[in-house]
């Protein structure tokens, strides 16, 4: 196994961390419908209000690319770019296995 996995960190406008969240459970929720989407998991930190962090594991590094330019995906976007003041790609890991895969 060598699925392609990312973690990656968004940092959003004082105050959006909510919204932010709302939109990517939108985007994990619409990718329970794509069988190259192992995990999608939105995140929060105690210690970073104005941050998500989101860990990804698909099929591979192709399938991650075109999840990106599906409509609905493109929709999510245009809602959350006004409140997006970073984004992070933490990490780009080789999954080799474990617990939910």
């Amino acid at each position: 196994m060598n699925n392609f996995s990312i973690l990656g960190k968004f940092t959003v406008q004082e105050g959006e961390r909510d919204r932010m969240v709302d939109i990517l459970l939108e985007a994990a929720e619409s990718m329970k419908d794509l069988e190259e989407c192992d995990i999608y998991l939105v995140n929060t930190s105690e210690n970073e209000p104005n941050a998500v962090y989101v860990y990804e594991v698909w099929s591979n590094e192709d399938a991650h690319q075109s999840s990106l330019t599906l409509e609905s995906t493109q929709t999510l976007i245009r809602r959350a770019k006004p409140i997006i003041t970073g984004m992070e790609r933490i990490n780009t890991l080789k999954t080799k296995g474990g617990k939910g895969i």
